[in-house]
Parts: C-alpha cells; structure tokens; sequence
C-alpha cells in the first residue's frame, strides 16, 4: 500500500507544465517575481546582513546568486540566505486562507537557487514551484493552523516538506526517492513562536523559512544519494501531525490533487506586517483617505477580527519591529500615523513612537463571529471613534493583492521596482527576465548583471 508520502511525490514527479492552466502558471510567475523583489530588499536590512555574511564566510565560490548583492555561494546557504531575506520584513506571499504556507519565502528560494546550479530553464522552475506548491498547501490544509497554537511558526514545518518537493522535482529525484526526502524533511522542522510572548527576539522568525528552505535542499540532496527517512512520516505514529499538530484533518491532505489548484490561493503582501493585519490595515485606511483624520484625531479603534488575532496577534507591548509587524494593535496605530504601503513606516522603530505606542493601547480587539465561518478568516468589522464624536465604521473581508482582490502585473511589477530599488539599473533587466520566464533555457544568467 502505498504511504502519503508516495502518493503526494507520485504527483510531484508526474506533473507537466503542459498540465498546469494558464492561470496558474501567471500566478506563479507573479509569486516568483514578488518574492526576488522582496529578497532584494530584504537584503537591504541589518538583520539580513548578519546571515548573508554567515552564508558568505561558509558557503565558499558557489553558483548559487544572495539576491540583492553579488554573492555566489554553495546552494544550500543561498536557500538559507534568501529564504531569510525573503521573510526580512513580513512582505512574501501565502495562501488564503491562511494555512500556515509562505510559497515565496520557503519555497522559491531553493529552487532559484538549484536551479542556477543544475542550468534548469524557466519552464522547469514553474512546474516544480506549482508541483511544491500543491503539496505543500495540501500538508498546511490537514494541519489546520494547530501548530501555531502549540507555540510552532507553521512555515517554519511546512516549507520545509515544499522545499524538498521543489528541489527534489527539479534534480529529477524518482518517486522513491522524494517520499524519501519528504520522509527526511520531517526531522529537519523547527520554528518557536516565542519571541511573540516574550515581546523581543522577533529577528529569529526571518530565519525559520530560511531554515526551511535550507533544510529542502539537504533532504532532497541526501535522499538522492541513498539516505532515508521513515516512509509513514505523516500518518505514522511520532509522525508529522501527531508530533506538531492536534486533530488533523488529514483527508484534506489529497483531497483535490490535480485536479483543484491551490496555488491560486497565493496572495500577495501590500503592507509589510503580518497577514491576519491586511484587512484591518486596508479597513483603517480607507477611513482615513475618506475622512481625512489621523492618529491624533483617534480616540480608540475597534475591531473585531479572528480567533487567530486574538490568541496570537493582540499584542500592546513591543520592543523591536518585528514585533510591532506581528502585532494587530502596533500595525493600526502606526497605519493612523503613517503610509502603511511604505515599509519605512514599520522599518523606523515605530515602538519607539510614543503616539504609536500610546494608540495601540486603546485598540480594541473583539472576535468577529463571521471569521469562524468557512473561507472568512480575515472578515474585519471595525470602529473609529474620533475625538470630534464622529464614529467611523466599516467591514472588509479582503485587501487587494487577496485571491478575491488580485494585484495586476503592473502592480507586481510597480512592486518589485520599488523593492529592487538597491540594484539600480540592473532592477528592470532582472524584471525582464522574470518576466518572460518560461522562455528561458538556463537560468545560470538570471541574476547577472
């Protein structure tokens, strides 16, 4: 009989590009193109630096491209370095609803960066990000969110499973051989969600899809060289979901497989803090734009959101930015204070803005009973109550860039330049090449200048 571990590599190895719709294969490529801008611009920001110069000094005169600088180092660094610089500042794609999946920042960044090795083309990369992407929805879908409930970062566990497919799809690993990788992967999930209790310490979140997407290539690799790991790695007993999660729905594991396509989920960040802020965010500013006010004018928000926000994201104390992107509280004060779209606006120390910080603690955050409704995680009720006596509401149940409110490709490109800006002139050129994707034989020149 076979495992889930074989079914689901059955698929990954079996998929054509030829298979893929059209509309799924623009949703890759945009998820793609968003996810090196983001890279770029991670790479920017000192936290990043601090593991680009670790996968610099370790990595040796590799194929594999750092983005956003002229490093080349040994492909599993390059998958550490941009995977964490991919997550640097909460702005990589995932899939709505939530499930606990980070395609650009678990997946992409090992398979660019096999790909510059092995001189895969375009169309090799697509079909494996799709393959990956399937997979790994379906793992984060039978998850159901508990993990993070146990105190996991679920990209942390999932994008390691996504990045093995995706490596181990485009090295030509047989069927056998990526269960097994699957089955290696297992071992190498990790992410403490820690730092979000404890109110600092937010910087190790950037490296868990690092780690993840790190971790893809080291299974992948090894289980092509022959190495094993248990077979029954998701049904088996100590197995995945008994170990990170609590009542799995795991028919959800293979349910729609090729012939539903999750990666049309993938939405796409506008604003650089935590997801389950999007609709909030998009809900306060929209106020503001209609009415003129800022944060001084506030005397408190309500907002009624998620289960989500309330156990994890209803924070009043931050002490480092990551914090305050986390944080639903931090991300409406500082939206009343400043341009939301604009990543300066969370990057200059907003926790240390006595009106941002006075604001968060009169948001108040309530459970909207609609969120518990199938598909309308992120449904937002909100109220603003300003000093004047207006009272302001309005609902929202998406933000542009959500599946439901998709970007256009000249906002994925107006948002890739804007993230890209570091590399000057070469930003559009690599945008070009993106951008014709599939038509590429060898992507060993991607990111050359």
């Amino acid at each position: 009989m076979s495992s889930l571990s074989q079914t689901l590599a059955q698929f990954v190895v079996d998929l054509r590009y030829e298979d893929i719709p059209e509309s799924i294969v623009a949703v890759a490529r945009n998820a793609l193109i968003d996810s090196v801008g983001v890279m770029v611009f991670g790479s920017t920001l000192p936290w990043s630096r601090i593991v680009i110069d670790y996968a610099t000094a370790y990595g040796g005169a590799g194929t594999s491209s750092i983005m956003g600088t002229d490093a080349k180092v040994a492909t599993p660094f390059a998958a550490l370095a941009n995977g964490t610089l991919a997550h640097a500042f909460e702005m990589d794609n995932l899939r709505q609803p939530s499930a606990g999946v980070h395609h650009g920042s678990t997946i992409v960044p090992s398979l660019l960066a096999m790909a510059e090795e092995r001189g895969s083309s375009g169309r090799d990369v697509i079909t494996a990000f799709v393959a990956a992407s399937e997979a790994m929805s379906r793992i984060g879908l039978a998850a159901d969110n508990t993990a993070e409930k146990l105190g996991f970062h679920s990209p942390g566990l999932t994008g390691t499973f996504g990045s093995a497919l995706a490596v181990g799809r485009l090295t030509g690993l047989s069927v056998e051989q990526l269960a097994q990788a699957l089955g290696i992967a297992g071992s190498l999930c990790s992410g403490l969600l820690a730092f979000s209790k404890a109110g600092n310490g937010g910087m190790v979140k950037r490296l868990h899809t690092g780690r993840a997407s790190e971790g893809g290539v080291l299974a992948a690799r090894l289980a092509e060289g022959g190495f094993h790991g248990p077979s029954v790695v998701f049904e088996g007993k100590f197995g995945f979901f008994e170990a990170f999660t609590r009542n799995p729905k795991m028919e959800a594991l293979l349910a729609g497989l090729g012939s539903t396509w999750e990666t049309a989920r993938i939405c796409t960040k506008r604003y650089p803090c935590h997801i389950t802020a999007h609709t909030p965010v998009r809900a306060l500013d929209e106020l503001k734009t209609a009415h003129g006010f800022d944060g001084d004018d506030i005397v408190r928000i309500d907002v009624a959101s998620s289960e989500k926000v309330l156990s994890h994201h209803n924070l009043t104390k931050a002490n480092d930015v990551t914090t305050v992107q986390y944080s639903l509280p931090f991300c409406l004060a500082t939206t009343a204070y400043r341009d939301p779209t604009d990543p300066n606006s969370f990057l200059n120390n907003p926790h240390e803005d006595a009106d941002i910080v006075a604001l968060a603690q009169r948001v108040n955050v309530s459970l909207n009973e609609e969120s518990l409704q199938p598909g309308s995680a992120w449904a937002t009720r909100m109220r603003v109550v300003l000093k004047d006596g207006r009272e302001l509401t309005n609902e929202r149940r998406d933000f542009r860039g959500a599946p439901s409110d998709p970007m256009s490709d000249t906002e994925f490109d107006q948002k890739f330049l804007a993230n890209a800006g570091s590399l000057g002139e070469r930003a559009p050129v690599l945008l070009s090449r993106l951008r014709q994707l599939e038509t590429l034989a060898d992507l060993r020149g991607l990111c050359s200048a």
